[in-house]
């Protein structure tokens, strides 16, 4: 009976998919099929009882502890930063962070919120100015360059994975006068150095992970003896799964996550051998989903400009088939973290001081 079931649901599934290359589906059907992708995720998920919930969750963790801390990390850059920033500038804030920011009330604009989830950060880490920081995985460098224009006396590295966001922060470092930055452009998951540090930050990196207790160790040996190291990364409140293609409707793991990620939002519980947890928090869905939704008006708003950047990039024939790539997976993390009001998908905040 299952394959019987099977046949139709994969031509649908196809059928979708050729209909949203040609940009032929509204987006209230695109959101409508994201959500019941989404819902089928958590039954999928759901275990009958809570020992056997429990049960799946442990043997997920044993299992990351057999993988190596990162795989299919090329796939993941490409997917993520084949574009060039003129891209990200049409879409992102002016502070450039690819990452859940914080809106605290209605009226707070992207870059408002962009700002608050920054100052969040520094916050919960207990940042002074004077500390040595770095910050790994570090993006477009929006945290990097906040901390270094607030905490002028603040020496702050940041490691990223490609030599376009490097080129980015270091032109932004120019405008700005800055002098209080270095950025090193590397695979965290083979990188080593001598260095130790203050405050250590990772935001959005961990969910490109696998193996949590190699990669903490290798963190926690540049922390100071009384540094902090303080984590960011989106998750499911319980379920912890990884990114696979294996069907037809894992689109947001073959075009956008290769390798990546769904932690549960208690994960890094497990993992305390070389760190151990000071504090945590759980910041609402809704803040990802508004997050998103903001890039996506943005990217409407420039699509103009945008298409000769899809057809330099992609290739005139597949610019299309892009564009709509792009916008979709911009409703599916809007979607994703506004399901349920936002209480099942979210954002976890980690403090860890080093063993």
């Amino acid at each position: 009976m299952s394959n019987l079931l099977q046949v139709p649901y994969n031509a649908t599934v196809k059928l979708m998919l050729t209909s949203l290359e040609r940009n032929l589906l509204p987006d209230a059907v695109i959101r409508r099929l994201t959500r019941l992708l989404v819902a089928g995720r958590l039954r999928n998920c759901f275990k009958p009882t809570s020992q056997e919930q429990l049960q799946d969750l442990m043997a997920f963790v044993h299992s990351l502890e057999e993988m190596p801390i990162a795989v299919k990390t090329e796939d993941a850059k490409t997917q993520h930063y084949e574009l060039p920033t003129s891209f990200f500038k049409l879409v992102l804030g002016k502070n450039f962070k690819y990452s859940c920011c914080y809106f605290r009330d209605k009226l707070s604009t992207l870059e408002d919120a962009e700002v608050a989830m920054l100052e969040l950060y520094c916050e919960k880490a207990q940042l002074k100015d004077g500390h040595t920081v770095l910050d790994v995985g570090c993006g477009w460098g929006s945290l990097i360059i906040y901390i270094a224009k607030k905490f002028s006396n603040c020496k702050v590295t940041g490691i990223c994975n490609s030599v376009t966001q490097k080129a980015h922060i270091e032109d932004q470092c120019g405008k700005l006068s800055l002098q209080n930055v270095e950025i090193i452009v590397a695979d965290i998951s083979t990188f080593e150095m001598e260095g130790s540090y203050d405050r250590i930050f990772s935001i959005e990196m961990f969910e490109h992970m696998k193996n949590y207790k190699d990669l903490l160790k290798k963190i926690s040996n540049w922390m100071k003896e009384d540094a902090f190291l303080f984590v960011h990364f989106f998750c499911h409140k319980t379920y912890a799964y990884h990114f696979e293609d294996v069907s037809e409707d894992d689109w947001i793991t073959r075009y956008f996550f290769s390798g990546g990620t769904m932690p549960s939002a208690n994960l890094l519980l497990y993992f305390q051998d070389d760190v151990s947890v000071v504090d945590h928090w759980l910041v609402n869905g809704k803040h990802y989903a508004q997050t998103s939704e903001e890039w996506l008006k943005r990217m409407d708003k420039n699509m103009a400009s945008i298409k000769p950047i899809m057809e330099s990039t992609y290739g005139k024939d597949s610019a299309v088939k892009w564009t709509v790539y792009w916008r979709t997976f911009f409703i599916s993390v809007a979607e994703l973290f506004g399901y349920n009001n936002g209480e099942d998908w979210m954002v976890t905040h980690y403090l860890f001081k080093k063993k």
